[in-house]
């Protein structure tokens, strides 16, 4: 079905089909429309939906946590300063494996800059906080691409018990236009993740998980954060994408986002050179792009940051 709405629309259309009910948040531009739509839906669906405005960012990311370890489908979106703030739930999320959806709405700094685009908040939202980078990252690239994006981003997220981010811009967000929206080939449940009974029983503590998230001794997050590599690396081939248009030439472009939008149509008027977009920031498809690489006689990367997307590119180049 196509309809014609906005990228904060899309978001909202897109949690709603992967079965989200919860969300928690404080406005930012540019992503306030995403809070601002789902507080109105929430209001006509009570039963179902729910909605809190939090005091600010970092707040926003731990009650989105905590809906989702009571068992609900729960995201949040922010952008720009905001993205730093959440980045303290951001890596909880990673260190107690909570499937947290965070959209990001990127904006150029350093600190408030400019509040409508950039691409300068990749790393941030790949490698942000006190941790090493357990966390998927997808970009999006136009309005139907942002819609699978966070659909791809939920069920990733409750299918391998990961923090999930969908990397988009105000550009993107606030572009009204004809959008495919088709209901979800897959959709992954949510559930409780502490508890086994709604109802506490004191005399069975079984039933219950306990959770670490302090460790007394390096040797022990040691050992903690070697599984968390190891688990995150065993995963890596079952969800990490690209595309390549139109096909393989001499000249590869590597570039995402809407950054890569637009060298879709510049590549038609040129026969020399062809795009290699990651779709997923992180992990990145390291094999498929040095497939490539060996193949071609140059390589430009293009993107709306200084020293980012080119710094993930030559870290991978082999």
């Amino acid at each position: 079905m196509k309809k014609v709405l906005t990228g904060n629309e899309v978001v909202i259309e897109a949690a709603l089909a992967s079965g989200a009910t919860g969300y928690a948040g404080y406005p930012i531009t540019p992503t306030t429309e995403i809070m601002t739509e789902w507080e109105q839906k929430a209001t006509k669906n009570k039963q179902q939906l729910l909605f809190i405005q939090s005091e600010d960012e970092m707040a926003a990311g731990f009650m989105t946590c905590g809906m989702i370890i009571g068992g609900r489908k729960a995201f949040t979106a922010t952008g720009g300063p905001g993205n730093v703030l959440m980045q303290d739930p951001l890596s909880m999320a990673e260190s107690l494996r909570l499937p947290l959806v965070v959209i990001v709405g990127q904006r150029g700094g350093p600190s408030t800059g400019s509040v409508i685009y950039s691409q300068q908040e990749l790393f941030l939202s790949a490698w942000g906080g006190n941790s090493e980078g357990y966390r998927i990252v997808y970009s999006a690239s136009n309005l139907t691409d942002l819609y699978n994006c966070v659909i791809k981003a939920f069920n990733v997220a409750w299918t391998y018990r990961w923090p999930a981010i969908v990397l988009t811009d105000g550009y993107l967000l606030k572009t009204e236009n004809e959008v495919d929206i088709m209901p979800p080939k897959k959709i992954v449940s949510s559930y409780p993740l502490m508890v086994k009974k709604t109802v506490r029983d004191t005399s069975n503590e079984s039933e219950y998980v306990n959770w670490c998230n302090t460790y007394s001794t390096e040797e022990d997050l040691y050992v903690f954060n070697k599984t968390l590599h190891q688990d995150f690396a065993a995963m890596t081939k079952k969800i990490v994408e690209y595309e390549i248009y139109p096909q393989m030439r001499k000249t590869m472009i590597v570039a995402h986002g809407l950054i890569a939008a637009s060298v879709k149509e510049a590549l038609l008027n040129d026969q020399n050179c062809f795009l290699f977009r990651p779709i997923t920031i992180n992990p990145f498809p390291v094999q498929e792009f040095n497939k490539c690489a060996a193949a071609v006689d140059k390589i430009i990367v293009i993107e709306s940051a200084y020293n980012q997307l080119i710094r993930v590119v030559k870290e991978n180049l082999q």
